[in-house]
């Protein structure tokens, strides 16, 4: 029963979590909310953390010896795995403005849109020129680095299905602000795992 009741409150969390940023929904507030809207994005990151917390603090008050550990020779495996998350991380926030994303700049500057990027455009840079998603597959990365029990293995799943739905909102997001050039943008990169620069890369590999 508590596995169900574990699985319920991160599903509520996840839809909820997702529910507040829709087209749908920030559309609406835009229009009831006007220039006030600005304060949207810093309201939904300290909603989000806050109601974050007891749903975390729930799963480790459940958890039991984990049936899978990292050890041994597994070892290597998940350093490099973590190593390269935080790397990705580390990389991808060097691509956006972090005090956008977070929600300050948008009220100090009295602007409402929802771009985080540093240049306001398309960036296919460094690791944007890899994944176009790095802070979800950093992401997923990371989660599964950990020692499994049921409880952590629950939350994984449905946070690696959140992730990925996610990152499939923020396409049509993405493609409503750039339109054709973000469909460009996709056709060349690929969205969480880099499998078309890995081809190019063996392409390149056989014409030198």
């Amino acid at each position: 029963m508590k596995y169900w009741i574990l699985a319920l409150f991160w599903i509520i969390y996840c839809v909820l979590h997702s529910g507040l940023i829709t087209n749908t929904v920030t559309l609406f507030l835009k229009q009831k909310l006007g220039d006030k809207y600005r304060f949207y994005r810093l309201f939904y990151n300290i909603f989000a953390v806050l109601t974050l917390i007891p749903v975390v603090i729930y799963t480790y008050s459940i958890r039991q010896s984990p049936f899978f550990q990292w050890e041994g020779y597994l070892m290597p495996i998940r350093y490099l795995l973590l190593a390269t998350g935080l790397l990705i991380l580390y990389d991808g926030s060097r691509h956006y403005d972090m005090m956008t994303f977070l929600g300050v700049k948008q009220i100090g500057e009295k602007v409402t849109h929802n771009l985080i990027n540093t240049s306001g455009k398309i960036d296919s840079t460094g690791i944007l020129g890899i994944i176009r998603h790095p802070f979800y597959t950093a992401s997923i990365l990371i989660l599964w680095v950990n020692n499994l029990d049921v409880s952590i293995l629950i939350v994984n799943i449905i946070l690696t299905f959140y992730l990925i739905i996610g990152t499939l909102l923020e396409e049509r997001k993405l493609i409503g602000e750039f339109g054709h050039d973000y469909q460009e943008y996709q056709q060349k990169v690929s969205m969480l795992f880099p499998l078309k620069w890995i081809i190019k890369w063996f392409q390149s590999l056989k014409t030198t």
